[in-house]
């Protein structure tokens, strides 16, 4: 994978969700997690 700040990497995960592009979700979601990262959004 492309190395992403922890920024890029949030901002490209919002941008997925937003275009329904499912894969990219599931490999920027396990990237995110492998890193600890907390979005700040409550959980619904």
């Amino acid at each position: 994978m492309k190395i992403l700040s922890n920024e890029q990497l949030l901002s490209a995960y919002r941008d997925a969700e937003k275009h329904g592009e499912h894969d990219t979700q599931v490999i920027l979601k396990r990237e995110i997690q492998k890193r600890g990262i907390h979005a700040g959004r409550h959980r619904k």
